[in-house]
């Protein structure tokens, strides 16, 4: 019996040890804290501008700007985009992903079947028997079941299928993306025509201003040197007429790269209807609602809650788990006693398992995973601060830039007025070719700004628009964000 002590003791010991070198997780937990939209205040910068509780956009919003042509445009773009092609790529990996992580849950079974022929040298058996031929016939089949006793396998295919929502939504993301960038760039087409319209237009001008100099040159009133000014000027505005076809062509090949096709699909556009500039509301519900309707916080929110289920599922890893392993079978070295009774064999093995000593391992995926989450969270917070503030700061450009556009027409209509009089008083003879000069130079610059100041207009409607998450809508069906403090054990 005395003997016996020790090697209870050691075991004692050993068990004590074994347990007291448990992998555990104590003291890891991820840090991030969502923000509350309700506590992001916009009341201030949104004071001056129209509330209406109707404001959101539909989805199909770009027909609000009045073009049948830019609708077939980006229906065609939501096909054709080599970007809406990488974002169904996107979804469909992450589709599979959770397909082979519901398979995981799911016990497996293997049969298995062979036939092997071997002969033995004489130096190879001791008994002396070597040199004989052998044929081994094997059939059987293996069941696999690894038993989710903590939950641990549902943990990784709800990530997986987080992920998975989040990458469906990153679809409408893309599309609402790939939409917006098509009607800013027939927008831009439009005011390329503009552009080039103008320069034409000025080319006349200049054309008849020289016209003029050389008859008041011929008649002595003006000098050669005047004349030369005016042939420089009527050379300049040949050569902004040529820029602008350039950049004319530039928008029509933007506008083809969109649509997926190649430059010559710009080509067989009919010129851009005038695009009327969407009505400007604030939506009574925002911010709150916004989170329902920008499709990128959506899937910004699913990715929070597909990084919470990583958490769950790593910590099931530091308790022990139970596998059951079954394989039964026949074989024989003799074809015509395959299957009887001496050729049979089953084994059933269920393990076991605790981790106990992994040199941190686990406890390093765990932490991974919290960083993983807070990860999550922090480009959640962003994606929200930036949303309310694409929004508030488009509806403050739009407030001020219509009033810009009614000043600047103001100008250009008196800039307008002034050249037809200046002119008139120069072919007279009456008028002084500086004046000419420069007030042509203005009308030119007027008539540039007006333009651009109103495809600015559409192009922020457009932008407000995509900031209000274009007509997409899921309501509360999407998981929240933890904002009052650190997720919990």
């Amino acid at each position: 019996m005395s003997t016996q002590f020790p090697a209870l003791r050691i075991a004692g010991v050993l068990l004590a040890m074994s347990l007291a070198g448990c992998a555990n997780y104590s003291g890891l937990l991820p840090e991030g804290l969502g923000l509350d939209s309700n506590n992001l205040k916009s009341n201030e910068s949104l004071k001056d501008v129209k509330v209406s509780p109707a404001a959101w956009p539909a989805t199909d919003w770009w027909k609000s700007l009045g073009d049948p042509q830019l609708d077939s445009l980006i229906s065609e773009a939501l096909v054709n985009s080599p970007d809406m092609q990488i974002a169904s790529a996107r979804a469909h990996q992450a589709t599979a992903v959770v397909a082979a992580a519901d398979a995981n849950r799911l016990p497996t079974v293997d049969a298995s079947a062979g036939v092997s022929r071997s002969r033995l040298s004489r130096i190879e058996d001791p008994l002396g028997e070597g040199g004989r031929y052998s044929t081994l016939r094997t059939l059987g089949a293996e069941f696999n079941y690894t038993f989710d006793l903590w939950g641990g396998q549902r943990d990784s295919w709800e990530a997986a299928l987080g992920q998975a929502r989040a990458a469906e939504v990153d679809q409408r993301a893309a599309g609402l993306t790939v939409s917006a960038d098509v009607a800013r760039a027939y927008n831009n087409l439009a005011q390329a025509y503009v552009l080039y319209d103008l320069a034409e237009e000025d080319v006349k001008r200049t054309s008849q201003m020289l016209q003029l100099s050389q008859s008041r040159l011929q008649s002595g009133i003006d000098s050669h040197y005047q004349y030369q000014q005016t042939e420089s000027l009527a050379a300049s505005s040949q050569e902004q007429l040529q820029d602008a076809g350039k950049r004319l062509q530039s928008a029509k090949v933007a506008l083809s790269i969109l649509l997926g096709k190649g430059p010559d699909r710009g080509n067989q556009l009919s010129r851009p209807q005038v695009l009327q500039a969407a009505a400007v509301a604030v939506p009574a519900t925002l911010p709150a609602e916004l989170l329902g309707r920008r499709p990128d916080l959506i899937a910004a929110r699913w990715r929070v809650e597909a990084a919470s289920k990583g958490i769950d599922a790593s910590k099931t890893r530091f308790y022990p788990n139970l596998n059951l392993n079954m394989g039964a079978g026949v074989q024989s070295l003799l074809g015509d006693a395959m299957f009887g009774s001496p050729s049979r064999f089953f084994d059933i093995a269920p393990t076991v398992t605790l981790p106990i000593f992994d040199g941190g391992r686990l406890r390093a995926d765990l932490d991974a995973r919290d960083a993983d989450y807070d990860l999550a969270v922090a480009q959640y917070n962003k994606l929200l601060v930036g949303a309310l503030g694409d929004v508030t700061d488009t509806l403050n450009q739009l407030r001020s830039i219509k009033q810009q556009i009614v000043t600047q027409q103001h100008a250009a209509d008196i800039a307008k007025e002034s050249y037809d009089t200046v002119v008139q008083r120069y072919a007279s003879g009456i008028g002084n070719y500086l004046d000419v000069l420069s007030i042509e130079q203005q009308l030119l610059q007027a008539q540039r700004q007006l333009a651009s100041l109103n495809a600015e207009h559409i192009d922020l409607s457009i932008e407000l628009m995509q900031a209000l998450g274009g007509g997409f809508n899921v309501g509360n069906n999407v998981p929240n964000v933890p904002v009052s403090a650190a997720r919990s054990e």
